[in-house]
């Protein structure tokens, strides 16, 4: 029999058969405490959870499914996909040991490594986004636990070879943790391009739906995972009942609303490269982007998230342009089925390297409206911004 593609087991793991007769959807079951028969059965993990800290049956099927998509070993959920970058770095990394990331990393973890890691005696060192792996790789030190990857980068959107850069990290003794929100483990898949932890923001593309907050930690490694588990156990991580079915529930349809973000994405992206007012799109996907053949070699599709480089500078001209839309929410997320939109130049300024863009930095999160529509009332934005002097 052929192969089940992702699409496909996403869903087969809900209608398996075997079970008797049961709800598509596993109940929601809200506990803290976990109820035994005996008092040695307290004691006996293979009889269920123990307390409401293990999780109850949504995010055990949640981690289940996440970790076929993954081609895991093990998933771990937290409260955030920032906790899920933050919860590996503290696992792994020690005083005295170095973190060596790229200088487009997520502000917010970025944030993390200033100030809790280097407070805590961590070393962290930033290599230039658009550095090839073998540049990276050449900065590995003996101090270097951690290499933190994130591909593309927040905001810009450079690439890296990320098996290569995996293939170095592993000779040099280094550990690889890997942000891959923007792939979903749909469209990349961290694990089998030799990285030890692949990580992303659960509250994007497997939700779906802009309601919960969480983030999954996939590992290949049971020595990674058991030191995952146990930091975990230690700050009393924990998502409730609740989230895990509903990011269960935006699980099954991923793939579908995934592939039609990115289509609708691409249209029109390759609309506003022909703007008179934009002068460059950052998006690996597009023909003619730095980072496109890297993309095409490596992953099976994208996400629908864009940077967009305008001509000029102005944060008048900026504001103009997003309070003219109507259809985009302004909002900081993405990969919701809602289209989005965000001013992002201000964000650049925490680089160590050269910062300057050309013009004003948009970031653009396509939905699941019509793309049409959408061109319609980038239209009137780009009128906006056309009008202001400022």
């Amino acid at each position: 029999m052929k192969t089940p593609t992702d699409r496909t087991r996403l869903i087969s793991g809900a209608t398996r058969r075997g079970q008797g007769r049961r709800p598509v959807n596993p109940p929601i079951e809200r506990a803290s405490t976990m109820l035994s028969d005996r008092v040695g059965d307290m004691r006996d993990d293979t009889l269920g959870p123990t307390y409401g800290l293990d999780g109850t049956s949504a995010a055990r099927e949640l981690r289940a499914a996440l970790a076929d998509l993954e081609g895991a070993e093990e998933v771990f959920l937290v409260p955030s996909g920032l906790a899920a970058v933050t919860v590996p770095v503290m696992a792994l990394v020690r005083p005295g040991d170095e973190i060596l990331t790229t200088d487009a990393c997520y502000g917010p973890t970025r944030r993390f490594l200033s100030r809790w890691m280097a407070a805590r005696g961590v070393t962290v060192r930033y290599h230039a986004p658009d550095a090839d792996a073998e540049a990276v790789a050449a900065m590995i030190s003996d101090r270097t636990r951690v290499v933190l990857i994130e591909s593309p980068g927040s905001l810009t959107f450079e690439m890296l070879d990320v098996a290569r850069l995996a293939e170095a990290a592993t000779a040099r003794g280094a550990l690889t943790v890997m942000d891959n929100t923007w792939g979903a483990g749909l469209a990349y898949k961290p694990l089998e391009h030799g990285v030890d932890v692949s990580v992303q923001a659960v509250t994007k593309y497997v939700s779906g739906h802009s309601d919960v907050l969480m983030g999954g930690i996939a590992v290949r490694d049971a020595g990674i995972g058991r030191a995952i588990a146990e930091t975990m156990e230690d700050h009393g991580w924990h998502v409730s009942p609740d989230d895990a079915w509903l990011a269960l529930r935006g699980l099954r349809t991923m793939p579908l609303r995934m592939k039609e973000q990115a289509r609708s994405a691409l249209t029109i992206a390759a609309w506003m490269q022909g703007r008179p007012e934009v002068s460059r799109i950052l998006y690996p996907a597009l023909p003619g982007d730095t980072a496109h053949d890297l993309w095409a070699r490596d992953y099976s599709g994208a996400a629908s998230l864009f940077g967009v480089v305008m001509k000029g500078m102005g944060k008048v001209r900026a504001e103009a342009f997003l309070d003219a839309l109507s259809l985009f929410g302004l909002g900081y997320s993405w990969g919701g089925f809602e289209s989005l939109v965000t001013h992002e130049t201000h964000q650049m300024a925490y680089r160590e390297g050269p910062t300057a863009l050309e013009g004003e930095l948009i970031r653009i999160s396509v939905g699941l409206e019509d793309p049409d529509d959408l061109i319609a009332d980038l239209e009137i934005g780009l009128a906006a911004w056309n009008a202001s002097t400022g």
